[in-house]
């Protein structure tokens, strides 16, 4: 078994493998941000929006920046803390601790089932005849094959996801932009459809602030690394390299990919082929470029994107289980880990929890389904602002020798980032649809807190 490691704050705990390299966090970074919200989710940002949403993405990556960077100073602070999760109890006690935790796993968990539905729906337009519940399960089991194997297996296996995704978005890139610059049967720029219909924000420009509301939600899994990073060698260097150039990935990988989406294609278009076809607008860019078989192709790649996310899921989940374990604000008998320091029964809770809402999908998609994919949409936003107000609090108790990774702006972009997560909780409760989400949000919020005093209050550590 590779090195492994103990940390005074998980007392008793047993030793997890630090068996993750650089290159294996550097690409759960991008995997945790590059997913189907970019690929698919997209085009309806792009119809509500214009081309605007450009600036909009730009707003979006600030705030999920300035957390990351509040993550990664904290991380470097107080490297034994566990799952990022943990700083919150470190700041404001038991209650706090025990509710971001929770709020964390019950997300991913949900993310893991919503995932394996997405992916079985791709996989059925190849294989019709599998029930598409049971190709949900099959991809669950195996990518929870792939993170019991061990923590290197599933670094393995994020990495090559993640190193498709990178390739399919650079390609993307390349042929799109050569298309706007000139390289098209006109032979002139296409950089006018940024302004030609309706002018840059046609829509006006509060759509461009509210439809923060939705684009966060596609950005979120950044934070991946850093509970990564943990089980990686040199951990420390891993975590400020991370944080530095997550800006650029954003920048990117978001930012330049969107641009060039609506230079290429109209925006118009866009949001109406969205609306009949539900089509990837990097497909209908790459159909306006020419690209033959461009619907098959990215087909494979969002599938990978799913299955990327779905991997990831897992694993993010099972370490912040530990963790609460490890805390006694779970069950005991789940801090338990194998010969090759994989918590392995915190990955099989998750999966079985995972595969019942994959099951409950078939029988009950209205009902039972439908309620807890809405009570995930604004649980992140509940536990960014919960590392943000850490952050607040610990910030000025760092002794000087271990701030190794100063946070930018601060306390400014604490309390920007405060408000700008506020603001999006505004925007849901007043825009039809959004508003049962974070009603059935704030349900699970109120659920876990009443579960902490029922059940876990003067037990927790």
């Amino acid at each position: 078994m590779d090195g492994a490691v103990t940390t005074d704050a998980l007392p008793g705990a047993p030793k997890l493998a630090k068996s993750l390299r650089a290159r294996h966090v550097a690409m759960i970074s991008i995997g945790g941000i590059v997913g189907a919200g970019l690929f698919v989710n997209s085009a309806n940002a792009i119809a509500a929006i214009g081309p605007a949403v450009i600036v909009s993405y730009v707003l979006t990556g600030l705030i999920v920046l300035f957390v990351m960077r509040m993550l990664g100073e904290m991380a470097m602070a107080y490297p034994d803390t566990g799952a990022f999760t943990e700083f919150s109890r470190v700041a404001m006690g038991n209650l706090a601790g025990f509710t971001s935790g929770w709020l964390y796993w019950y997300f991913w968990v949900i993310v893991v089932a919503f995932e394996a539905i997405a992916g079985a729906k791709i996989v059925a337009l190849w294989l019709p005849d599998i029930p598409i519940w049971v190709s949900g399960l099959v991809l669950t089991l195996v990518l929870t094959g792939s993170n019991l194997l061990s923590t290197r297996s599933y670094g393995e296996f994020e990495f090559w996801f993640s190193s498709i995704k990178v390739a399919a978005i650079i390609a993307f890139i390349v042929v799109a932009a050569s298309y706007a610059l000139g390289m098209n049967p006109t032979g002139g720029s296409t950089f006018a459809n940024w302004f030609n219909d309706g002018g840059f924000a046609p829509n006006g420009w509060l759509p461009v602030l509210t439809g923060v509301t939705a684009l966060i939600f596609t950005l979120v899994g950044a934070e991946i690394a850093t509970v990564a990073a943990a089980e990686a060698k040199e951990s420390e260097k891993v975590i400020a390299n991370l944080t530095t150039v997550l800006i650029f990935r954003i920048l990117f990988f978001y930012v330049g990919a969107i641009a060039l989406i609506v230079a290429v294609a109209p925006w118009r278009e866009i949001a109406t082929q969205a609306q009949v076809q539900l089509m990837s607008p990097f497909t209908m860019a790459l159909d306006k470029v020419g690209i033959p078989g461009a619907g098959l192709v990215m087909d494979i790649i969002v599938l990978v994107a799913v299955l990327s996310c779905l991997n990831s899921g897992i694993y993010v989940a099972s370490r912040v289980l530990f963790t609460l374990a490890a805390k006694k604000d779970a069950p005991m008998w789940i801090v338990q880990v194998d010969r090759r320091g994989v918590p392995s029964r915190a990955i099989l809770v998750g999966a079985a929890i995972a595969c019942a809402a994959v099951a409950l999908e078939a029988f009950f998609p209205q009902e039972i389904f439908g309620f807890l994919i809405n009570a995930s949409g604004a649980l992140m936003i509940f536990v960014y602002m919960l590392v943000v107000a850490s952050h607040l609090i610990l910030r000025p108790k760092i002794p000087k020798e271990r701030l190794h990774l100063a946070t930018w702006f601060y306390p400014i972009s604490g309390w920007i980032a405060l408000a700008a997560m506020a603001a999006v909780l505004v925007a849901m409760a007043v825009t039809p649809g959004r508003d049962a989400e974070l009603v059935a949000s704030l349900i699970c919020l109120v659920v876990i807190v009443a579960a902490y005093f029922v059940f876990r209050r003067g037990r927790a550590t």
